[in-house]
């Protein structure tokens, strides 16, 4: 998607926009009302680190040191999550959600995880649970085995996922692989400097394809990101469900191997 077309604003605004066309279609081809659409969406509390991945191979994802939560919402029995930082509890109707005003990480993470199971219940997307217990190790030996063939020199990670970090230094070797976080910049991970996530330009212009976590969507620092891709002609790949319905919806291209 090229900035001119979506004007970088907010993709998610964007997003939102585009499933009220797609639910508008949606009703048209079906022949129901729009009113009929409108149940209860019901974002729960956070999922429990065991509820949300179950017993993984590797501790150290931020999820199980508390550093994000992972809420879900509720449509007509379809889940669609996102990750966050923010957490709370929130039950009210679809429309409702359709008109947050997005002021906060919390009514983003509602949009998000609403829109994954909106999109779920009407068969238009898939995997919009994250995966459990074998499941991340799974992706991420996945992901490297295909970023190898890509045959590329270097290849960039936003967003400190270990299992993917980790897989892709086994496949391309640490000179190989930049990555950039908000939360541990300065750390060395799997024998790799993170640098600082707010000043990722570096990190753009060295590698050829650029892997971002789907929780940008959530945060707000997504339309930045796409707008430095664009500039520097990267290959942009989300990873994760928390980008799914959007993904779907502005034509994005995910990896998500192993969700549900």
């Amino acid at each position: 998607m090229k900035s001119d077309e979506a004007g970088r604003t907010d993709l998610l605004e964007l997003a939102r926009a585009r499933l009220i066309a797609e639910l508008d279609r949606w009703c048209e081809k079906n022949g129901v009302l729009r009113c009929e659409l409108d149940d209860r969406v019901v974002a729960t509390r956070p999922l429990s680190t065991f509820e949300a991945i179950g017993t993984p191979e590797r501790d150290d994802f931020p999820l199980l040191r508390g550093k994000e939560v992972l809420m879900q919402a509720n449509y007509r029995g379809s889940l669609g999550q996102a990750f966050t930082s923010a957490a709370g509890v929130f039950s009210g109707t679809l429309e409702q959600v359709l008109k947050l005003p997005l002021k906060s990480g919390f009514e983003r993470a509602i949009l998000v995880s609403t829109i994954n199971a909106v999109l779920r219940n009407l068969g238009l997307v898939e995997g919009t649970v994250h995966c459990r217990d074998a499941g991340p190790g799974d992706c991420a030996a996945a992901l490297g085995q295909w970023v190898k063939e890509l045959g590329l020199d270097r290849v960039g990670l936003v967003g400190m996922q270990p299992a993917l970090l980790s897989a892709l230094v086994d496949a391309l070797g640490p000179g190989n692989v930049m990555v950039s976080d908000l939360a541990c910049a300065g750390e060395v991970r799997f024998r790799v400097e993170v640098s600082d996530g707010m000043n990722p330009e570096p990190l753009f212009e060295r590698c050829p394809l650029v892997l971002i976590t789907g929780t940008t969507l959530v945060n707000g620092t997504i339309d930045g990101l796409l707008d430095m891709a664009d500039r520097f002609g990267c290959r942009i790949v989300f990873y994760g469900t928390s980008i799914a319905g959007a993904a779907h919806l502005l034509e994005l291209e995910r990896w998500c191997r192993c969700s549900e």
